[in-house]
Formats: C-alpha cells, structure tokens, sequence
C-alpha cells in the first residue's frame, strides 16, 4: 500500500490566517479541512475545499471540539451521543461544500483533544465510529490505540498515521501541546522513513517504539510546515 501525505489544513478564522494551505497542497495528497468548531468558518471552508480539489487532492473532514478559542487543543467531558451529534454536524456543513464542488468526502479525522480523547476512552471512540457510520468513510487514527481497537472492531476502515511534525514519549504516547514547534525538516523526514522501513517510532528521548503507518501528517500551524512536508514528500517517494 502506498503511503500517503496528509495534512491539518483549512484553519484560518475569518482576518486570521492559520498556515499556508496555498502553498502546502501541490505537495500533500490528503487535505484534513477543519470544519468550523475548533477553527475555520464558511468562507474558508469553501476555499479549502475550492484549492483541493484545484491540485487533484482528496479531502476529508477535521472535525473538533467546540473551542475555537482553545483552538480544540483543551480537553472537555462530552458523552458518546454528544460526540457523535458534534461529529455529525461538522462533517455535515464540510459536505455540503463537497457536493458545491463536486467532490466526495474522503475520511474523517478527529482533530486535536477530542482524537486524543478517542485514543483513550472507550465512549469517544465508540461515538466517532458512530458518527463516521453515517457517512460511510474511513477513520485516520494510530495504531496500538482505541483508535485501531474500537474503529476496525466496529468494521470501519482503519488508515494508520504517524506524525511528522509531532513529539511521541517513551511509550509511543503523541505529546500535545497547544502551539507547534518548528522542526528540523531532515530529522522528522528521517523519522518518517523509519517507520515505514523499520515499523519503529522514534521517541523525544532517542528510543524507537512499534508503529504503522499508511499516512504521514504534517500540520499547517507548525511553523516551518511546508518545508517539513517537502523533505518528508521526498524522502518517502519510494514508498509514495
């Protein structure tokens, strides 16, 4: 199976611009559109969606929690229903702007707290499949989580990702934080090459942990982002 670059994109907030999604798409292959709740709005949505499918790339919804101002990086107690009916209403209003366009809604990929939320509680997990039942997509996630357990347990398509752009503990735990740091580009594409080459992980204090991945992502808000995704895009042509 090819592996895949994807990127969290589609943020920018009314003046506010969050990335440079212009500049990222003819690099990516997967765009993760964030669909109003935790970043974005009508206009930008639109215009994601517009670029996208501009540069031949497929499209999937990057719903999250309702804090825009927390950019949904702050956890919050939600009930499996709340979950899926948070979903529901995100991944709606993006495919609305999918079918504008016509174009078809690739995956849905929890953004932020409420993917780490998946990774960890049953009833979250359990109220994403919910929500991606009714639109009949694949799930992104990682692997040796909820994710993998709970989405393929229900028979929902199962994409493995790895981070780029993101630190991993000793455990192969992600480690989120609310502002992304710029990384050396050559280091992370090297990261990346080792797990698809080796299935390894590498952890913030040097040590290598399982993993699969069939996705790569890389962040729109990380500051030096596209040139992340440019040495990452070529170190993985071979696999790509």
């Amino acid at each position: 199976m090819a592996v895949t670059l994807n990127c969290d994109m589609g943020e920018s907030f009314g003046l506010y611009r969050v990335g440079d999604d212009t500049g990222m798409m003819p690099i990516i292959d997967v765009a993760n559109v964030a669909c109003g709740f935790h970043a974005s709005d009508p206009d930008h949505m639109h215009a994601a969606v517009r670029s996208a499918k501009a540069s031949g790339v497929k499209i999937g919804a990057h719903p999250g929690l309702p804090d825009i101002q927390g950019f949904g990086r702050r956890e919050m107690r939600m009930t499996r229903e709340e979950v899926r009916n948070t979903i529901i209403y995100q991944v709606g209003a993006l495919a609305g702007f999918l079918k504008a366009e016509g174009v078809e809604l690739h995956h849905i990929k929890p953004h932020g707290s409420l993917y780490f939320m998946a990774m960890q509680q049953e009833a979250i997990a359990h109220g994403v499949c919910d929500a991606a039942e009714v639109f009949g997509v694949p799930l992104f996630g990682m692997t040796g989580t909820l994710h993998e357990k709970i989405y393929q347990g229900r028979g929902i398509p199962f994409v493995a990702e790895f981070y780029a752009d993101l630190d991993y503990d000793a455990s192969g735990k992600l480690i989120l934080t609310r502002v992304h740091d710029a990384k050396d580009p050559a280091e992370m594409a090297e990261r990346c090459v080792r797990a698809i080459r080796e299935g390894e992980g590498t952890a913030e204090d040097g040590s290598f942990f399982p993993v699969r991945c069939e996705t790569i992502c890389v962040h729109s808000d990380t500051p030096n982002a596209i040139e992340i995704a440019r040495a990452v895009r070529t170190a993985i042509a071979p696999w790509h």
